[in-house]
């Protein structure tokens, strides 16, 4: 029994450098997609095999730009950048084993704002003689950075390069911050926006404006951050803040959307149209006791509520209110209406309108609302022409030519749309063509918004769709 083991030994022990014995790898190359410069990139990880049956020896491992790459390597916990060189000597893998090599990068700052590329490889010479090597790709783009940035004067911000946020970044009673087309605001961890003067968005169907978390790696190859929710703060618009107005925003992966304190509800708090507010971890659109008039926009995928109205005065014209939130079951609702704040104080309802809208999820009611019972109370909501996946109302007043999808069918939702993808967290809430929600909008009020979310034709066939996307034909699609 000793002699056998002894052999296994042996054989475990055993190096060749027969040239035909060759390493092999993970990926043939390592990419960063796309950095911030002068931010240091996430760690990803290489894999080197050796599937033989006996041993191979790595005389060394070297970056080829030496000294002067902007990437970093630790090689089976050597670091290679506290050499000089960039180069580390004597590993062993052992026969059907393997070792890892952990990657990072950080983008130089360039003259240039388009994004740039860096490359190196990373050169395995074996005892052999043998050498092989693995492309190393980097591509970054120039931002500036702003730390608890507080706006005291009219501003306006262009899209010359993405802006992150570190801490906050405030607007001040009296000032007016302006976005303008294709502007980036990018925040870290824990940042978001806190206005009390005016913030106003002038993107384009070409160009939005784009509010989001920092991260740009991937949690998983298919993954990225960016595709996940609490990864900033998101909009505060406090009590004093009036006539914000944003156009063809995309705000997403934070911890809520955008929250609007209480303030007169006879002055225009907030103007939504064709913006995107999705992937968040709370509520998606919350207003309390003021006045907000939203079309043509998705509010979508919400550990909260997708629409949450406490009193106030709204309008809501085609738009889609869609709870798909994949990450936890206990979601809130696509809309609650309530006239009850937190604290139990009473908000007088004064209106709360949808028409031609979509208003579905998951859940067999997604319209829900909690209410004070007097004789006094104001709830005064209204939906006309509306496609809502949730139990049936027999209340005409309220309720005019709805089509309710049927709650107890588990494909019912899935099937009105172009896709619903859970895995890789991809929505796309353009109707199917088989979908219920097509061609059941009121003409008279989808005149004023003739082109949808995605700039195409509601009026051309006559029947527009409910919800902020229009089905057009794959030959006819401009």
């Amino acid at each position: 029994m000793a002699a056998a083991w002894l052999a296994a030994c042996d054989s475990y022990d055993t190096f060749t450098t027969d040239r035909s014995a060759t390493l092999a790898f993970s990926t043939d190359t390592v990419r960063f997609d796309t950095l911030l410069a002068t931010v240091p990139s996430a760690t990803k990880t290489l894999i080197v095999y050796n599937h033989g049956d006996k041993g191979v020896r790595i005389s060394s491992v070297r970056l080829e730009a030496g000294a002067d790459s902007p990437f970093r390597i630790n090689i089976d916990g050597q670091d290679l950048s506290r050499t000089t060189d960039n180069l580390a000597t004597d590993f062993d893998v052992r026969r059907r084993d393997s070792i890892i090599v952990r990657i990072e990068v950080t983008m130089p700052e360039e003259a240039t704002d388009s994004v740039t590329t860096v490359s190196d490889r990373l050169a395995f010479r074996l005892e052999s003689g043998i050498e092989q090597t693995t492309a190393l790709v980097a591509y970054g783009q120039r931002a500036d950075f702003h730390r608890a940035w507080v706006v005291t004067a009219d501003t306006t911000l262009r899209p010359y390069r993405p802006i992150v946020i570190y801490d906050s970044l405030v607007v001040a009673a009296g000032a007016t911050l302006t976005l303008d087309a294709g502007t980036q605001l990018l925040f870290h961890e824990g940042a978001g926006v806190e206005v009390h003067g005016t913030l106003v968005a002038h993107g384009t169907l070409e160009a939005p404006v784009v509010l989001r978390g920092d991260r740009t790696d991937h949690i998983f190859d298919y993954l990225t951050y960016d595709r996940l929710p609490s990864r900033w703060q998101g909009v505060r618009l406090h009590p004093e803040s009036m006539l914000n107005e944003l156009e063809y925003v995309d705000l997403h992966s934070g911890f809520y959307g955008i929250l609007c304190d209480s303030a007169l509800t006879d002055t225009l708090k907030l103007r939504l149209n064709a913006c995107r507010i999705h992937n968040l971890g709370g509520d998606g659109l919350r207003v309390k006791a003021a006045m907000v008039e939203v079309a043509n926009t998705e509010l979508s995928n919400t550990l909260g509520h997708c629409v949450s109205l406490v009193g106030g005065s709204s309008a809501f014209t085609h738009c889609t209110l869609a709870q798909f939130y994949a990450l936890d079951a206990n979601r809130g609702d696509a809309l609650h209406l309530t006239n009850r704040g937190d604290d139990d104080t009473y908000y007088p309802m004064r209106r709360a309108s949808f028409v031609n809208c979509v208003i579905t999820g998951y859940a067999e009611d997604v319209l829900m609302g909690a209410w004070f019972e007097n004789q006094d109370y104001e709830a005064n909501y209204y939906f006309q022409n509306c496609f809502i996946a949730t139990v049936p109302t027999d209340d005409p007043a309220r309720f005019v030519a709805i089509t309710y999808d049927d709650p107890k069918s588990e494909t019912a939702s899935y099937r009105n749309f172009k896709l619903i993808d859970t895995h890789n967290f991809v929505y796309d809430f353009t109707p199917d063509s088989a979908s219920a929600i097509r061609g059941m909008a009121d003409i008279p009020a989808a005149q004023p918004w003739p082109l949808d979310r995605l700039g195409r034709s509601r009026l051309a066939d006559g029947a527009p769709d409910a919800g902020c996307y229009e089905y057009v034909p794959e030959a006819t699609k401009p």
